[in-house]
């Protein structure tokens, strides 16, 4: 193992870091005469949870919505003196968590784990590729920084059966771009746990080139970063013609890994709120498939070009909204596709649309974070890369995917709930439940898929709950897990570990003051003003184009009306402009259809009326649900009842474009599509109680 990851860090170095070396020192050069802002280590990923979990709560506080991980230490410094004027003992703990990053060099994490386990072999979520059944794990990492923009990083996770190199890189460049070279880590999503489906800590870090940054341009708050990582692919034989090949290209089958290009591109216009989008791209590795760079400049941008017939293509909609109030919370959705959509190549397929939802204070000891996703089938199964978009036979993106049989193509949906509790007596106590129901009406692999045949056997709701305990110990945090649950196959599962990392706090909660709260756990922050929420109440007329399979007629409904709720938050951002999040459901044609708005803008005209537009993602629920992004403009008369203040009048017009539906039931009619498109035209007039 050891000498495979050898070969192919020299492998990497030859192709990818060696030929851009001089260009690496020019810019570092360039950056330092230029007194730019120094480049950023980064806070291990799912490696140490409980302090993770702090700096969470502390972005969350400072108004930052960051859209991706792992977290630059740069950034979470920027962030603590407005965190501080609102929780000042997280602030202490997690600055003193920091200090570690503040020297020439040192190490930064070392934690070591040993478990009694039993029970079913199941992937846990977001480990980096560890099971169950493992019975130890270790992991460190530490650096040496010459320069304020040069950084060499030395890490690895191991466990039984696999040693990796993550957190091993070489980092040069400024805040505004930084490249890094090794074992880095990514996670290109909003969610914390549940639904990150594009890319994770699900499975090994892969090799990678890097270019990102931590400190946002211009006055939109630009933000990007762009990877090039290496797949390792199973051995298994995935249906080639021969054993052991893994790439399927014009009945051609042969062996080879796979690049993976990665981007996301986001923008942070106004304090709480970002936007962002991402994408991912599988190619090359096989015999007769192009991977040159030209490939990928030239197709990476045109989802429905070459990039669809001879690569793997994933894209995602990202979005995160922090509501600064006296219990401040964050929400964030996340829209993605394994491919794109009839209509454009804007248009996500295979859609998967995910949720969440975190309050990093919940009076004075209590934290909460829920999540939610929901995926349609193909996700992580390809007819060329008949591994899928995979590294080590674990899935890339959501750990939701890697519970069912490897290479099944069966959508899902996963929860996750998180409490943490910080006790009198110290420490940290977090409880978790996660559960994942696959889908029931169509299970099987790719080839399956093709000819229509159903999974032999149902699977099993899987579930897990842990409680964990951790606490400063002298020099060390010392802490223990305990898990249980049920896979899918219907086994349960135990496992007990304690662990003891690198670099205990100097102090519990309990020795700490400048709580910033009063006596009852409010914060001396009264919250941003012009900051609310509101629940709306109506109804709605609608209309809905049907096209079922690309050659039967296309019919359209008599225009319908149905109830209307919403629920939604928003906060000032100018004088007159709001931005806020919503989540709105009504009945149309008989169906539920469930919007989530990610931009929710308003304008105001004075006291009396505004302006609205917005976008966002649908789940239309039909035999199966459909999915895709919809958008309109509103009106609101503001205060209407005069006397009684908080009261709107609004009304909005609404449309949802190709709403995707696949055709996975027996009883759906066959035609050249796999999937039909509904149009769904809307008008709403409803009352918005503001609070």
């Amino acid at each position: 193992m050891v000498r495979s990851q050898r070969g192919i860090v020299r492998s990497w170095y030859r192709r990818l870091v060696r030929p851009i070396a001089p260009l690496c020192a020019a810019c570092a050069l360039g950056v330092a005469a230029a007194q730019a802002d120094p480049l950023s280590a980064y806070v291990p990923l799912n490696l140490e949870p409980e302090m993770e979990r702090q700096i969470e709560r502390v972005l969350i506080l400072a108004d930052e919505p960051v859209l991706k991980r792992p977290f630059p230490v740069e950034l979470v410094k920027a962030a603590l003196p407005e965190a501080c004027r609102k929780d000042a003992a997280l602030c202490a703990r997690v600055r003193r968590y920091l200090e570690r990053y503040s020297h020439d060099y040192g190490v930064t994490h070392a934690s070591a784990t040993a478990a009694a386990t039993g029970g079913a072999h199941v992937v846990l979520p977001n480990q980096h590729g560890l099971t169950g059944n493992d019975d130890w794990e270790l992991s460190a990492s530490g650096y040496v920084q010459p320069s304020d923009y040069l950084l060499a990083s030395l890490g690895g996770v191991a466990y039984s059966g696999r040693t990796q190199a993550t957190g091993s890189m070489l980092s040069v460049g400024a805040s505004w771009a930084q490249l890094d070279a090794g074992y880095r880590d990514h996670w290109l999503s909003p969610m914390t746990d549940t639904g990150s489906m594009l890319f994770s800590t699900e499975s090994p870090t892969s090799p990678s080139v890097t270019l990102s940054n931590w400190e946002p341009l211009t006055r939109l708050g630009f933000q990007y970063e762009l990877a090039l990582s290496r797949l390792s692919q199973t051995s298994a034989n995935s249906g080639a013609s021969l054993p052991g090949n893994n790439i399927l290209y014009q009945g051609v089958a042969s062996r080879g890994d796979p690049h993976l290009f990665s981007m996301q591109l986001s923008i942070e216009p106004f304090a709480g709120w970002s936007l962002g989008f991402n994408r991912n791209l599988e190619y090359g590795g096989g015999s007769g498939l192009p991977s040159s760079a030209r490939f990928l400049l030239r197709d990476f941008f045109k989802p429905s070009g070459q990039s669809q017939t001879q690569g793997n293509q994933e894209a995602s909609y990202v979005s995160r909204f922090i509501f600064p109030g006296k219990t401040p919370f964050a929400v964030y959705f996340q829209y993605a596709g394994e491919d794109n959509s009839n209509g454009g190549s804007y248009l996500l397929g295979n859609a998967a649309l995910s949720a969440g939802i975190d309050f990093p204070r919940i009076g004075r000891h209590f934290d909460a974070t829920y999540e939610i996703a929901e995926w349609q089938n193909i996700w992580y199964v390809h007819y060329i890369f008949l591994d899928g978009m995979t590294n080590y036979g674990d899935v890339l993106g959501t750990w939701g995917a890697d519970q069912r049989n490897f290479n099944d193509g069966v959508g899902a949906r996963s929860q996750m709930l998180r409490i943490g509790w910080e006790p009198p007596f110290g420490g940290y106590l977090e409880a978790r439940a996660r559960t994942l129901a696959n889908q029931s009406y169509y299970g099987g692999n790719s080839r399956q898929y093709s000819a229509g045949q159903p999974l032999p056997f149902p699977y099993y709701h899987f579930y897990d709950v842990s409680l964990t305990y951790s606490r400063p110990w002298g020099g060390v945090t010392v802490g223990a897990q305990a898990t249980a649950g049920r896979d899918v196959d219907g086994d349960s599962f135990t496992r007990f570990a304690a662990f003891v990392r690198y670099g205990g706090e100097g102090r519990s909660r309990a020795d700490d003051t400048g709580y910033g709260a009063n006596d009852d756990g409010e914060s001396n922050s009264t919250g941003a003003r012009g900051a609310g929420w509101f629940v709306d109440a109506g109804v709605n007329a609608n209309q809905v184009r049907v096209d079922l399979n690309g050659s039967a007629p296309i019919t359209k409904s008599s225009v319908a009306f149905g109830a209307h709720f919403g629920l939604g938050a928003r906060r000032a951002v100018s004088a007159n402009n709001d931005l806020g999040v919503r989540v709105e459901v009504d009945q149309v044609d008989g169906h539920s259809l469930l919007g989530v708005r990610a931009l929710d803008w308003r304008y105001r005209y004075g006291d009396g009326f505004a302006l609205g537009l917005f976008a966002g993602a649908d789940r239309y629920d039909l035999a199966t649900p459909a999915y895709s992004i919809y958008f309109g403009g509103g009106l609101q008369w503001r205060n209407f009842l005069g006397a009684l203040p908080g009261w709107d009048l609004g009304l909005d017009f609404r449309h949802g474009q190709n709403i995707a539906r696949d055709k996975v039931l027996p009883t759906d009619i066959s035609g050249p599509r796999p999937d039909s498109f509904y149009k769904i035209d809307s008008a709403v007039l409803y009352l918005s109680r503001n609070f």
